[in-house]
């Protein structure tokens, strides 16, 4: 298998990410994990050291948004070692470690560049999600295809597995427009732009168990404000 960098994004998820490390290297034993977080306090950097979990931690003293977080992931990787592929996923698990394997599979064999893991194809499921949630998702969905013009039905989801030279390409370019959800719909117009190769698969998402949310109201409203604005300047985004 190739080599595998997966950056996670963190806040405040002291009560998953030991469970969640764990379940990713029984299916992907290879992979080197990356942790960004952005908590408050360093619980998750002591959970980590005092239970040994082969991870690479780096704690950021400010919340900087979760698109920042990925970012700055994956520059850390591309400095640490030649990886070839690199997912980005949640850490609250809606974002199942037992469909890394299968979609690494289907990522390398159709040669992909940036595959995402969709909640809006037929054979995709949201389970335990709030009405209002999965309104307000949807309608930030449709706003995205129709202002941006690129025929995919999830731009929010991250869960989401790039190509080497797809990560050099977004760490150079991403980022300036806002630093949190947004940057995930940033990042499919500039590979878009470039004729990067991008595809989507089914997957279950199931909504968190353990721990809060930090998809709120304003994060919402800042993620939409910044569609109508990647509208505007879309075609100046390589």
């Amino acid at each position: 298998m190739k080599k595998i960098a997966i950056i996670i994004p963190t806040y405040n998820e002291l009560d998953n990410i030991e469970k969640l490390i764990n379940s990713i290297l029984i299916y992907i034993p290879k992979s080197s994990i990356f942790i960004v977080d952005d908590s408050e306090n360093l619980e998750i950097e002591k959970l980590i050291d005092s239970k040994k979990l082969q991870v690479n931690y780096f704690h950021r003293e400010k919340s900087k948004g979760r698109g920042s977080a990925v970012l700055y992931g994956f520059r850390k990787a591309l400095e640490k070692e030649n990886f070839e592929i690199f997912i980005e996923m949640d850490a609250d698990f809606s974002h199942n470690p037992n469909e890394l394997k299968k979609n690494i599979i289907k990522f390398d064999e159709l040669n992909l560049d940036l595959l995402i893991a969709s909640r809006y194809l037929k054979e995709s499921e949201i389970i335990n999600w709030g009405i209002r949630r999965k309104i307000l998702s949807k309608l930030s969905n449709l706003l995205a295809r129709t202002l941006l013009g690129i025929k995919l039905s999830d731009f929010t989801n991250g869960f989401r597995f790039y190509s080497k030279r797809s990560v050099e390409k977004i760490t150079k370019t991403c980022g300036n427009i806002g630093d949190g959800f947004i940057i995930l719909s940033e990042i499919i117009v500039v590979l878009n732009n470039n004729k990067f190769k991008i595809d989507e698969t089914e997957t279950v998402f199931i909504n968190r168990i353990r721990g809060e949310s930090s998809v709120n109201l304003k994060l919402v409203i800042e993620s939409l404000f910044g569609i109508i604005k990647l509208f505007f300047i879309k075609k100046n985004l390589f």
